[in-house]
């Protein structure tokens, strides 16, 4: 069996933690996704299939929903991996990390200011949150691992100046949030959000990483880097030449 068909992605709906584990031994990366918050946020649970051994990203709320899954799923869990400061995304890490002593890895210190206006944004949109300080900013080159798995961490600003998104080299798995989703791309009309910046994130850091990626987004279903690459109304190919030609002609088609 290929490595690529070796990954385990299962889904956990809001009204259900039940997780269905496939018996595959030889799967090096597991990956389920928790449907969390008003916002319906994809936190993931993500575990070395051999160790057991595991981290959650973007454990933004419904502690208890994520708690249950874990233990259903029978990982052990080593840290918090985050991908940017928005409420719905980390709202309740800080919580969370305290409660179960673990450390929290990420996002880039660029999102230090969302990260400490959490308990201001956390109430205006329904998610009870608290400011936390991270055990670790992370930054382009660097690693995170958990078990015997090391994900690679990319700097990817544009949606937050200090969004990262994780990769899974071996099993060709990204872990975007709110970069790219299927069929859209992250808004960019927060403080401090770049269009541009989004958009060479995207071009230059994860399109090469290959058109078989598959990546689950912040929101939404998991896809392919191929996919967007085809399909994307955004950042396809397509799309990218047309913006270009529009502005080689003094007009910017960008936008959504």
């Amino acid at each position: 069996m290929e490595e690529r068909a070796a990954l385990s992605l299962q889904r956990l709906q809001r009204r259900t933690t039940r997780v269905d584990v496939k018996a595959i031994s030889e799967a090096p990366l597991r990956a389920a996704i928790i449907t969390v918050t008003p916002f319906r946020q994809n936190c993931s649970l993500v575990w070395c299939s051999k160790t057991m051994r595991g981290a959650l990203v973007d454990p933004g709320g419904d502690l208890d929903r994520i708690k249950t899954a874990v233990a259903k799923a029978g990982v052990t869990l080593e840290k918090i991996l985050l991908t940017h400061g928005h409420a719905d995304h980390c709202g309740q890490a800080g919580m969370l990390a305290d409660e179960l002593n673990l450390p929290v890895e990420g996002p880039h210190e660029a999102d230090r200011f969302w990260i400490a206006r959490l308990e201001e944004d956390g109430p205006r949109f329904g998610v009870a949150t608290r400011c936390f300080e991270p055990t670790r900013w992370l930054g382009d080159g660097d690693t995170v691992s958990f078990g015997e798995v090391e994900l690679e961490v990319f700097h990817c600003p544009g949606h937050t100046p200090g969004h990262i998104v994780f990769h899974h080299r071996q099993t060709r798995f990204a872990f975007v949030g709110d970069v790219l989703f299927a069929g859209s791309i992250g808004r960019t009309d927060f403080p401090q959000g770049s269009l541009q910046d989004l958009i060479d994130a995207i071009t230059r850091k994860l399109w090469p990483l290959g058109d078989d990626v598959t990546f689950i987004p912040g929101h939404g279903q998991p896809s392919t880097f191929g996919r967007e690459r085809q399909t994307n109304p955004f950042v396809s190919d397509a799309a990218l030449a047309k913006n270009a030609e529009a502005a080689r002609s003094g007009h910017n088609a960008v936008g959504r």
